[in-house]
């Protein structure tokens, strides 16, 4: 993995690229044709953030995937404090897999404990398109890094975690594949 870097701020690794299937057009007509209110509840389970929702929504119809997938990148980067900090609430950590032993699971509860008290948000990581010892390894190993960081500079590493999870549950979403969630929380309530 090679880095991606933000000017002047931390290195982010970035991933592979996705090798699943793309959505198809006919999931695309579907989210350009659907009602508003669904497309909105929807689009919440991908990034709790109703101005990005919003955003999304109204901006349809979308003449192709990479068209939407630049929207909702857009969308995102363009997230004031308040939105971001609002998509971080409704953030959890990733359920892990239920193989996985139980001081893998003390692990990232405890750095996650660390995380959230120093930076006041649940830590956020993109881990889409690894296998999930890798996508394990890759949560501890960032989340104990990222523990060095101050806290705006975490802030702006966050925003893309955000991002990044936002763009691949919106192509799970299209896919079919249900609310796009890739943690174990609820849909978020629309604002």
């Amino acid at each position: 993995m090679t880095p991606t870097h933000l000017p002047g701020r931390v290195a982010i690794p970035s991933l592979p690229e996705q090798t699943r299937t793309p959505p198809s057009p006919d999931a695309l007509e579907a989210f350009n044709a659907a009602p508003a209110d669904a497309v909105r509840r929807t689009l919440l389970t991908c990034l709790h953030s109703p101005r990005w929702a919003d955003r999304l929504a109204d901006h349809r119809p979308y003449p192709d995937v990479e068209s939407l997938l630049a929207a909702s990148d857009e969308a995102a980067y363009d997230l004031m404090p308040g939105d971001l900090a609002q998509a971080l609430a409704g953030e959890t950590l990733p359920v892990l897999p239920t193989d996985v032993y139980g001081a893998a699971h003390t692990a990232l509860s405890a750095a996650s404990a660390a995380y959230e008290a120093r930076f006041g948000h649940a830590f956020v990581i993109c881990v889409d398109g690894l296998p999930p010892n890798e996508a394990l390894d890759q949560a501890l190993a960032g989340i104990r890094s990222r523990l060095t960081n101050d806290p705006e500079e975490e802030r702006v590493v966050a925003a893309e975690e955000l991002r990044r999870l936002a763009r691949g549950r919106l192509v799970e979403v299209l896919r079919g594949a249900g609310d796009c969630a890739t943690s174990h929380n609820e849909p978020a309530s629309g604002g």
